[in-house]
């Protein structure tokens, strides 16, 4: 189990790195507008991209 949990935390640092090291000047813009953000807003984002992943999770099994 713990080899899946760390492959999967791999992806996700992977992932992360794509876009701060193709464009970081874009990476920068859009992080000043993610921190501008209201809390409603951030939540909603959380929201949507944790059932997105659980979605895709049941997809695959």
């Amino acid at each position: 189990m713990w080899d899946d949990v760390l492959r999967a935390l791999a992806l996700v640092l992977i992932i992360e790195g794509i876009m701060p090291f193709l464009s970081p000047t874009q990476w920068r813009l859009l992080l000043a507008r993610v921190a501008g953000a209201d809390d409603r807003t951030l939540r909603t984002a959380g929201l949507i991209a944790m059932i997105a992943g659980l979605c895709l999770l049941q997809w695959m099994r």
